[in-house]
């Protein structure tokens, strides 16, 4: 019997060639594993009105982590106009499933290591290493959301809240409203995620990303919550800054910059734009890690358009797979693997398109297989 139990999860678009490659890197190195493939994305919604379907969250409430690729997500009525026609009248509503499964599973960290690799052609400079800490269960992704907006939540938005004024003789079908919703729980847990992470790894500053002087109720909770945690880690620099300027200082100084945490719609924006400065997202791993499960995977999407293709570049993903052999405690295999794609990267005989080369997905594949098979 192998001593883990994997959840491959492919998805969807170029999520399926990426996970392939993935896969031979992790053959290479000689992880013990069994892999149970699961079923999830845009052609199960469409087939069968779930893109998460029943049968993948039981497979992932038996295993020790799992892999995943990307999927597609469309806009609600184009969700909608695509689904089976024996489907379409049944009042079915299209979740993005990876963020259906962060809060079913209670993925609450979303940890994604921004480093530039040496040799790589498209680093905006070198030796940037920043690590972002994403709230991963709520915020404006909770999925609280009304379009239209019901009559007894305008009637209530209209008796408790003096702003709500500007909106309050609109149509109901003229307007939509998100809510964001920040708990204390989870605003301490991933703040505290941080704090430990940057003590137990000589990292020597954290930079809390908010927005609370215009947000004031739930950046201002973040905000407040951090304070407090950040007085139990003396050893840690605490910093502040808001969103739209951090966005600014990250690409004038990037090296004042060490361990950033953030709610989920501020940590999926300033994740992104590091991963840019270290070659794009061709090179954006990302952990969602909970108490008993984790789900690793590139921070891509599908890209519809180049599914098929063998065209992109799979780095992301075989640098998610190192990190879920690292929360399993392989820490030696995990090593390998980051030090294989660091070397064929400085190498540079292999490239795919978007650093400039020709190789296809699994020629990359190959290439950072073969310096852990040599």
């Amino acid at each position: 019997m192998a001593k883990y139990k994997i959840a491959v999860l492919p998805g969807d678009g170029v999520g399926v060639e990426v996970v392939e490659a993935a896969m031979i890197v992790l053959k290479a190195i000689g992880f013990d594993a069994d892999y149970e493939y699961g079923d999830i994305g845009w052609e199960f919604w469409c087939r069968e009105g779930d893109p998460f379907p029943p049968r993948t969250v039981d497979l992932l409430k038996r295993v020790d982590a799992a892999l995943f690729g990307a999927i597609t997500s469309k806009p609600a009525k184009v969700a909608v106009a695509e689904l089976a026609p024996e489907l379409r009248d049944k009042g079915l509503v299209y979740r993005s499933p990876i963020v259906k499964m962060r809060q079913q599973f209670d993925l609450y960290t979303c940890l994604r290591p921004i480093k530039a690799f040496p040799g790589n052609p498209l680093n905006y400079k070198e030796n940037i290493d920043i690590v972002v800490f994403r709230e991963n269960t709520e915020g404006l992704y909770s999925g609280v959301e009304f379009n239209p907006v019901p009559e007894a939540l305008a009637n209530v938005l209209k008796e408790l809240s003096k702003p709500f004024a500007a909106f309050k003789d609109l149509p109901l079908d003229q307007y939509a409203i998100s809510c964001k919703v920040n708990t204390k729980k989870s605003s301490e847990r991933i703040i505290r995620a941080a704090f430990e992470f940057a003590k137990n790894n000589n990292r020597k500053k954290v930079t809390v990303v908010h927005k609370a002087n215009v947000v004031r109720a739930t950046d201002g909770l973040f905000l407040d919550i951090a304070k407090e945690v950040a007085k139990e880690y003396p050893m840690v620099q605490f910093d502040e800054a808001n969103i739209d300027a951090m966005t600014m200082w990250l690409l004038k100084n990037p090296f004042n910059y060490d361990v950033l945490v953030a709610s989920n719609l501020y940590g999926d924006i300033i994740s992104d734009l590091c991963a840019q400065m270290v070659g794009g997202l061709g090179f954006g791993c990302s952990g969602n890690i909970g108490d008993n499960l984790a789900v690793f995977e590139p921070t891509h999407g599908s890209a519809p358009k180049y599914a098929g293709l063998y065209k992109v570049n799979p780095l992301a993903t075989i640098l998610a797979a190192g990190m879920m052999l690292d929360w399993l405690g392989e820490k030696e295999k995990a090593k390998a693997i980051h030090e294989a794609v660091a070397a064929v990267i400085k190498e540079g005989k292999v490239r795919t398109y978007d650093m400039g080369g020709s190789n296809k997905t699994l020629e990359m594949g190959e290439a950072v297989a073969a310096k852990l098979r040599s």
